[in-house]
């Protein structure tokens, strides 16, 4: 494929180097000869398959190409990182095992080859493999840099096997630079582990979680709506609003997310006004289709549904979106005319197909999209990248 085929282009000409390096001992004589029986036999063929987009058939030659020794190592790592990305990953453990069970690798060599192994064994899903592996490079090495780089190759795999709490207590072993470039995935981490314990009545536990996560991220909005499920749960209304009144100063993009549960706080401590002035705020510093929608229906309450008509319609000139049009067609049609219901109903039964047609939340790291809320990205894994879809078919 053209993508592999770039990505492969340079090795051809580390392999000739470390053919040569591998050789520089010999008689000049000798490497003559064995540049014709076997570079030119296993090189330009590696070579030739490559042009052709053969890039399998290519990598196979080039390591046949290649004596193992301490110059040639990065070219098999690298190719068996070539292999690994492209999934034939059992390929990659037979290279990294070939490399290890050489007498003569230095430590920094063998450290490096562990990781790659490490690496492959996570993939192939072998995670207590994996494990053992990482924590013995951990022990043994004397370098803080790998030290430090296993031990977030050992988070991720805590992270893979939803260990929450063994990756939080293999965080804290980190230096407190690499920490800090984890700390959006530490904080939810505690609160995936705040979950499970409120499932299990530790409250308590869950709510010193809670505590931790924003200690790890203030700006994570996940860790007030985990709260506010937490102190609903437990009917303690005016304490939810005030968690939930958060997400405003952390991330506008996700007060969406608040206003129903503000409503049903604000319902039971039977304080309409105060959630109508929330959504006036709201309206003003983070406008979007689910407040207009909420406010209306205020409106309605309060007043009467063609002053909530009036409103809506003006606030959808500004900003426009599907569903802010599909509460103005359910309003006309309960208390508009009974000669333009029927039309109004077939048309809302279109507009209603097309919002339900579309993601509500995206990825803006890889652009996955879907109607649920991830706070981990399914596809690239990427923690807090998602959120809500802004737009006329969104927010």
């Amino acid at each position: 494929m053209p993508a592999d085929y770039w990505l492969i282009l340079p090795l051809f000409v580390a392999v000739a180097a470390g053919w040569w390096l591998g050789r520089r001992q010999l008689s000049a004589a000798y490497q003559a000869e064995k540049l014709q029986q076997t570079l030119s036999r296993e090189y330009f063929v590696g070579l030739d398959q490559l042009i052709n987009e053969q890039t399998d058939e290519a990598i196979e030659s080039f390591i046949r190409a290649l004596e193992i020794n301490s110059d040639t190592i990065p070219v098999h790592l690298t190719l068996a990182k070539l292999l690994r990305r492209k999934g034939e990953i059992e390929q990659a453990v037979s290279i990294h095992q070939r490399l290890l069970a050489r007498p003569d690798l230095t430590d920094t060599d063998f450290v490096r080859i562990q990781i790659a192994l490490a690496k492959d064994y996570q993939s192939l899903g072998l995670l207590d493999r994996a494990e053992n592996l990482l924590r013995d490079i951990i022990q043994r090495s004397k370098d803080a840099d790998v030290r430090g780089g296993a031990q977030l190759l050992l988070i991720k795999l805590y992270e893979q096997e939803r260990e929450w709490q063994s990756a939080l207590d293999a965080a804290r072993q980190l230096a407190p630079t690499r920490r800090a470039d984890i700390q959006t995935e530490l904080a939810h981490y505690c609160c995936e582990l705040a979950r499970e314990h409120e499932v299990q009545g530790r409250v308590g536990e869950a709510e010193a979680l809670l505590r931790k996560a924003h200690g790890f991220d203030a700006e994570c909005p996940r860790v007030s709506l985990v709260r506010a499920d937490l102190l609903m749960r437990r009917q303690q209304w005016g304490k939810a609003v005030k968690a939930l009144h958060q997400v405003l100063l952390q991330d506008i993009r996700f007060v969406p997310e608040t206003i129903a549960l503000l409503e049903r706080c604000y319902t039971e401590l039977n304080r309409p006004d105060e959630f109508a002035c929330y959504l006036k705020k709201c309206l003003k510093t983070a406008p979007s289709a689910t407040v207009i929608m909420a406010l209306a229906r205020c409106i309605s309450q309060r007043r009467d549904v063609y002053a909530a008509g009036r409103f809506l319609t003006e606030e959808l000139k500004k900003r426009p979106s599907v569903k802010g049009f599909n509460l103005l067609i359910d309003l006309h049609i309960a208390y508009g005319s009974s000669s333009a219901r029927q039309s109004l109903t077939v048309l809302r039964g279109l507009t209603g197909q097309l919002e339900q047609s579309k993601p509500k939340y995206q990825c803006g790291h890889c652009g996955f999209s879907g109607r649920v809320l991830h706070w981990q990205c399914p596809s690239c894994r990427q923690w807090g990248t998602t959120e809500p879809v802004q737009g006329l078919e969104g927010e």
